[in-house]
């Protein structure tokens, strides 16, 4: 992960998001929604937690925020976009060519969390912008939410 990205990550969720703006999260609460998901992946079960997270009003959605899972493999267990449920997605490519996936599956197998940015498709703007995703593994799935720059 870059520095100046850790940093700016750092400073965004010291001051609680606020350079953000009403309609956008904070890197704080993606890194809450990620630990939100996996007490709640833990005590109902995979196929309960799986349920909630795509659900489309459900808990785990907030503005901008929203869980992307997938397992080690790259396949899309829960997600925004429902193309993208269902469906192997190791080899998604950013705008720059980036392979997101392998960078997420890579830091999660390594360190079990952390950040990784990329450029994604904002559902709020439908612009491509910066993103900087949270994750953490547990188990055989990575459990992740982003925020955008």
């Amino acid at each position: 992960m870059r520095a100046v990205t850790w940093a700016l990550a750092l400073w965004l969720a010291l001051l609680g998001g606020a350079a953000h703006g009403a309609g956008r999260g904070s890197a704080a609460e993606a890194q809450a929604m990620v630990g939100k998901a996996v007490l709640y992946l833990q005590q109902h079960g995979r196929q309960k937690a799986l349920e909630e997270f795509n659900r489309p009003q459900g808990q785990f959605r907030d503005r901008d925020l929203y869980l992307a899972v997938f397992d080690l493999q790259g396949n899309g267990l829960a997600h925004l976009n429902p193309r993208l449920v269902g469906k192997a997605t190791g080899d998604i490519r950013d705008a720059d060519g980036k392979a997101i996936f392998q960078a997420q599956r890579a830091l999660a197998l390594e360190k079990g969390r952390g950040w990784v940015d990329y450029k994604w498709p904002n559902p709020q703007s439908g612009k491509v912008e910066q993103k900087s995703t949270w994750l953490e593994k547990s188990g055989d799935l990575i459990i992740m939410c982003g925020i955008y720059q």
